[in-house]
């Protein structure tokens, strides 16, 4: 049992109305792809032409960004507002998306760039999960 479905468990709300395994997979790929993805930022700018990674380094980072953020906010239970939770799993879904296309035109040369695709693709599938389980 990770510490993610821990907390879940422990928490004293115990009908949240959503998939607790859904929501703990959800909750743990956010939270890696936005490690992955601001590492792989990091990555770029090492790069002897990080000049020709600015698009990738700037998608790299908003996506890290937007999945902190949905981690964090699936992370809170109390709150009873499914609009905003399905709206944050769309943006997260997408930015997903985006970065992983624009970091595998990348993988062939950079391993970060292709590990970084690897992560979002997960996120993404784990959003997309989670959103089609809330009905």
């Amino acid at each position: 049992m990770t510490h993610v479905t821990a907390m879940l468990q422990a928490h004293p709300k115990k009908d949240h109305g959503i998939d607790q395994e859904k929501l703990a997979a959800c909750i743990a790929a956010c939270f890696e792809c936005s490690q992955t993805c601001t590492a792989c930022a990091d990555a770029c700018l090492s790069e002897p032409m990080a000049g020709e990674m600015a698009t990738c380094i700037s998608t790299d980072l908003d996506c890290a960004d937007i999945c902190l953020t949905t981690g964090r906010i699936l992370t809170r239970l109390t709150g009873e507002n499914k609009a905003v939770v399905r709206a944050i799993l769309q943006a997260c879904r997408e930015a997903c998306r985006g970065c992983a296309q624009e970091c595998e035109s990348h993988a062939e040369m950079h391993e970060h760039c292709r590990l970084c695709a690897e992560a979002c693709r997960r996120c993404e599938a784990a959003c997309e999960e989670l959103l089609s389980s809330l009905g």
